[in-house]
């Protein structure tokens, strides 16, 4: 029998497979069909959203954000550290300049608190990223967008099914970025959605993400015939793509409820370690309902991250480090500035393993991994 224990394992309802069929029977394989649609109401509804759009990746929505930004050569954009390149990449193709906050020692977000000493005449938006589905302190966040007029853009890739103080991830700023990467809790292999939030932005966020035209109305009768309006890009998924992810939105609340029985159960396991200072757990805040997008511990200076690692893959226990801070990263020291030295950032990025966790994995090899974490440390 294979002992092996995955970071990840992607999960599948059992419908994906008919409703693909179904599209390819109904002749609909390209974008905007009616899986597509069936996926925008949902979210739309769960949000209450003017406007969602599925796009071909996070990556996708986060470029189509700072298109409808009107991002342009030298602006800035307030973000952590501590993310994906395409929170910045995003951003940096429009010439626009990643300008990186510290973050806070307990969710790891972007620390509200030093964003205002970071706010300069050329600032143009934040980009609050929710790491591991736990909100930011977003009151604050949206409080300092509004006294500076900036914009707020969501990085909520983590966040699908999260909430901060009962309202959706992505739903709160001008605009939100989900992923449903293979690695996140609702999947497509890869696909996205951007959510738009702003009433005024939904009609030119449709014209950007159809390459410019409005192809959108003309389906919908609303115009006589199509054309190039304004620049844009195709950033639409296939249809086969939308099939895939409506199977999985059907079944979002089972699939959250089945990671937070894992999520739950790996903190009470953790528990007595943490007591014992060898490592510290997740923190959520009240106002945050998280939706277990991952488990992380920040294991104690006094030992060799690399050697825990290397011990439970020495077990089969397939554990990683997370990101390698953007501001220290070659293309983040060409293409950003710091704001001091990020010091919190610095320190949990060299501390933090994430442990497996996914739809399907039991208690026993739960606790196979807190073991020998356990006795790598000991």
């Amino acid at each position: 029998m294979d002992n092996r224990i995955p970071f990840n394992w992607p999960y599948m309802t059992g419908k994906e497979l008919s409703y693909i069929a179904e599209a390819h029977f109904n002749g609909s394989l390209a974008g905007d069909g009616p899986y597509t649609r069936r996926c925008h109401q949902w979210i739309e509804e769960r949000l209450g959203c003017p406007k969602a759009l599925l796009t071909h990746s996070c990556t996708a929505a986060l470029e189509l954000a700072a298109l409808l930004l009107d991002t342009q050569p030298g602006d800035e954009i307030i973000m952590p550290s501590y993310t994906f390149v395409s929170t910045a990449n995003a951003f940096v193709l429009r010439g626009g300049i990643p300008v990186f906050v510290d973050i806070r020692e307990d969710t790891l977000n972007l620390d509200e608190r030093l964003i205002e000493a970071a706010i300069t005449p050329r600032t143009k938006a934040i980009v609050a990223v929710h790491y591991a589905g736990v909100a930011c302190e977003m009151d604050t966040i949206m409080a300092i967008a509004a006294r500076h007029g900036l914009k707020v853009v969501e990085d909520a890739a983590q966040g699908v099914m999260a909430t901060y103080k009962g309202r959706a991830l992505g739903g709160i700023g001008d605009f939100g970025a989900y992923s449903f990467h293979e690695t996140k809790n609702v999947i497509s292999g890869e696909g996205g959605a951007l959510l738009v939030n702003d009433p005024g932005m939904t009609l030119r966020a449709e014209i950007m993400r159809e390459k410019g035209t409005d192809r959108s109305r003309f389906f919908r009768g609303e115009v006589d015939k199509y054309t190039w309006q304004e620049v844009g890009s195709s950033f639409l998924p296939g249809e086969l793509i939308a099939a895939f992810l409506w199977a999985q939105l059907e079944e979002a609340d089972r699939i959250t409820e089945r990671r937070m029985s894992s999520w739950n159960f790996y903190h009470q396991l953790l528990e007595p370690l943490e007591a014992q200072g060898i490592l510290r757990r997740p923190v959520i805040p009240p106002e945050c309902q998280h939706n277990a997008h991952m488990y992380y511990v920040i294991i104690s200076e006094r030992f060799d991250r690399q050697l825990v690692l290397d011990t439970l893959k020495a077990a089969n226990i397939n554990s990683v480090f997370h990101y390698v801070p953007l501001h220290s990263s070659p293309a983040g020291l060409r293409y950003g500035r710091a704001m001091d030295s990020l010091d919190v950032t610095n320190r949990q990025a060299a501390r933090l393993i994430r442990l497996p966790l996914w739809v399907g994995l039991t208690q026993e090899q739960q606790e196979r991994v807190v073991s020998v974490l356990e006795s790598s440390m000991l």
